[in-house]
């Protein structure tokens, strides 16, 4: 029984892994063959697309470090860092390794500035007219930059009939759906090239997993509401790199 106990209790074996540049936490789950909810779920990261380079991510039952290719295009900003930074469980001592070196029993927590809401407005490099086409077919209720600024306060609403037809914008690889980021409920983020998202929330279904390839104007959710009650909408998002950039500039 006392074996039994001691087992049950032990920290879950594993290793960490160090952020690089252009690394996504769905191309380092794919690396390391762990499902991306569940890693996002044990780092305790709110939003995937906001990893910071330096951050570590625990790996349960990594062994080793495996390189991870670089997916991403880190966009220029002059942005402040995200506040939101993993705090990895403990792992189980593991052997040394010339790849993988043990945590510190202590990580030194490093200050960060406070999150401020983007507020550029400004035309996005490269932006397309037209590249996206409308998720759904409903009014704008709330714009780009709308105030309050909240949780969600960096996208747009669109009020449509629960159940709604949510299609994709345009085609690409979905790098998360789940309902783990507060605020957003069911949430659907896909990856067009290599810097550029766009991300649908309050969704009541979503019909696509993290992983899946989807084609514009795929069926990706069904519309739902807000967490936190109201009409009927669907939240959009669109994103170069880790900031939010107003979709009126891609959308017809």
């Amino acid at each position: 029984m006392l074996v039994i106990l001691a087992v049950g209790c032990a920290p879950p074996r594993g290793g960490y892994h160090t952020i690089q540049k252009g690394q996504t936490l769905y191309q380092i789950a794919r690396t390391y063959q762990v499902d991306p909810d569940r890693l996002a779920r044990i780092n305790r990261i709110g939003d995937p697309t906001r990893l910071a380079i330096g951050d570590r991510l625990f790996i349960p039952g990594a062994t080793r470090t495996l390189a991870v290719r670089s997916t991403v295009s880190a966009a220029k900003s002059t942005a402040p860092k995200p506040t939101a930074r993993a705090t990895p469980p403990p792992a189980k001592p593991m052997k040394p390794s010339a790849s993988l070196k043990p945590a510190p029993a202590r990580p030194v927590k490093k200050e960060v500035p406070k999150q401020q809401p983007y507020k550029s407005g400004g035309k996005p490099p490269g932006a397309q007219k037209g590249l996206f086409q409308w998720p759904v077919k409903g009014k704008v209720i709330k714009s780009y930059g709308s105030r309050p600024y909240s949780a969600t306060g960096k996208g747009i609403e669109i009020a449509v009939r629960a159940k709604s037809k949510v299609k994709s914008a345009a085609a690409g690889k979905v790098i998360y759906s789940g309902n783990g980021i507060p605020g957003y409920g069911n949430l659907i983020i896909v990856q067009h090239g290599d810097s550029l998202y766009s991300v649908y929330g309050f969704n009541q279904k979503n019909l696509v997993a993290a992983g899946t390839f989807v084609s514009q104007g795929q069926e990706i959710a069904l519309s739902g509401i807000p967490p936190s009650g109201g009409v009927p909408r669907l939240y959009f998002e669109a994103r170069v790199g880790k900031n939010p950039v107003n979709p009126i500039f891609y959308l017809p």
